[in-house]
């Protein structure tokens, strides 16, 4: 039996210890905007948070995040958009959203823990990757959530 706290909630499950945790997620908790792509920690299409870390959930094994605060895209935005969302709608970043679960994970992640963040930064950091080429949209709607709407690329 695995004890998981995701978006607030506690769960006891009957899984096995090395099941990965993208499908702990999709399979057994029904959460399934944590997307799985690669399957190897690659895209980041299955981006998560654990204790507010971003963490790749195709390469994490279930067991590796009991006792842990696990965040998914429906846990993010609990009490309204969260900022990041907002931006994301505002700069139209989707086109067919396969990634952007985790793209937005990614980014929320990466804007608590570096609030004011240049264009570098954020290439450097959220290197989920995205099939469409909507990296221009994600960077300004990073900076957009960062408080920095009027940016230039």
């Amino acid at each position: 039996m695995i004890t998981l706290t995701v978006n607030g909630r506690h769960h006891v499950l009957d899984v096995e210890p090395d099941m990965m945790l993208a499908w702990v997620l999709r399979d057994k908790l029904g959460l399934r905007g944590t997307h799985v792509c690669c399957g190897a920690g690659i895209c980041g299409a299955c981006t998560v948070h654990v204790d507010g870390d971003a963490q790749r959930s195709c390469s994490v094994a279930v067991k590796d995040v009991e006792g842990h605060a696990i965040t998914t895209i429906e846990g993010l935005g609990a009490h309204g958009l969260h900022p990041v969302q907002q931006a994301w709608i505002a700069e139209d970043v989707v086109q067919c959203g396969y990634c952007q679960s985790g793209f937005i994970m990614a980014a929320a992640a990466f804007l608590a823990a570096t609030p004011k963040p240049s264009v570098a930064d954020i290439k450097n950091s959220v290197t989920n990757i995205c099939r469409c080429g909507t990296y221009v949209r994600v960077q300004k709607a990073i900076l957009r959530a960062a408080g920095e709407p009027e940016v230039a690329l």
